[in-house]
């Protein structure tokens, strides 16, 4: 073989192992990468339901021709995830909840915000989007956020048939149990309401908010023990669970924090989209708890 034969072999099997080493959303078909909007159309077509017209669930930063280079999902698209997106080669952040303060994220009194147009400099600066992902997340069987949070907790063995949000755990007093949970989701600002003695085997949970109703009648249920929520307002739903344990019911109240609450959900999300977007690394990137104790203050900046 002639040395120009070889100098093109060797060429040519450079060439096939760049390409090989390559991250698929590099090459993308026909050589072009995927884009943000054609992700978007792949959880379209993936999630199992007919998709809305009505919906928070939009590209909310950036645009849909981005070519992406990685996906990062997330509880909440804060700003310090947004940079540790960027800093992970992840500049398509898939969010649960808003990135722009509100559900709808609307942004019409934020227009000259130095916060938001901080915020809007860096996702442009950095060629990133953010795609709300919520209404369906939720609507799909299973719901991706209650089947992720059961699993995190280790109940989705305890799991009722006909309510994913439903269990009937092994026998636990109350003060063991919400250790046990904080242990699990690393918990810094959990709050308990009732008897740490109450013996625990029937739970409803609510992922994320819940409003006075139907929280008030979730946590009423005369079938279960505690409930289980991310927020509520304390005027509301908490003061009734004072006002039943005051009356004589045996009943308590776990309040995680929204982000924690559904956190896990979008861990499996991540999961999840890789089972159908093999072009490029899909990466579960949490976000902080927002809140500290006095006796362990904390600093993430």
């Amino acid at each position: 073989m002639s040395p120009e034969a070889i100098s093109r072999r060797k060429a040519l099997a450079a060439s096939a192992a760049i390409a090989t080493a390559l991250p698929l959303g590099a090459q993308g078909e026909r050589g072009k990468p995927i884009t943000a909007g054609e992700v978007i159309a792949k959880i379209k077509s993936n999630v199992g339901i007919p998709w809305r017209d009505q919906t928070v669930d939009n590209l909310i930063a950036g645009t849909a021709d981005t070519p992406v280079q990685g996906i990062a999902t997330t509880m909440m698209a804060t700003l310090d995830v947004m940079k540790r997106s960027a800093a992970a080669g992840k500049n398509m952040v898939i969010t649960h909840e808003p990135t722009f303060y509100s559900h709808q994220d609307t942004i019409d009194q934020l227009k000259d915000d130095p916060v938001y147009l901080y915020k809007t400099d860096f996702v442009r600066k950095h060629k990133m989007v953010s795609f709300h992902f919520h209404d369906h997340w939720h609507r799909r069987t299973p719901d991706g956020i209650a089947f992720g949070m059961a699993r995190e907790f280790g109940w989705d063995k305890y799991v009722d048939a006909g309510n994913p949000r439903l269990f009937t755990i092994p026998e636990t007093p109350l003060a063991k149990l919400a250790k046990d949970i904080q242990s699990r989701l690393s918990i810094r600002t959990m709050r308990v309401l009732g008897d740490p003695k109450l013996s625990i085997r029937r739970v409803n949970a609510s992922w994320g908010y819940i409003s006075q109703f139907p929280g008030i009648n979730l946590a009423s249920r005369e079938d279960t023990d505690l409930f289980i929520c991310g927020e509520t307002r304390e005027w509301e739903v908490v003061e009734y669970v004072q006002d039943m344990i005051t009356s004589g019911r045996k009943k308590a109240l776990i309040v995680l924090g929204h982000v924690v609450s559904e956190q896990a959900g979008m861990k499996y999300c991540a999961e999840w989209l890789r089972t159908f977007i093999p072009e490029v690394p899909i990466e579960f990137i949490p976000a902080r708890e927002p809140f500290w104790v006095p006796n362990a203050p904390v600093s993430e900046a």
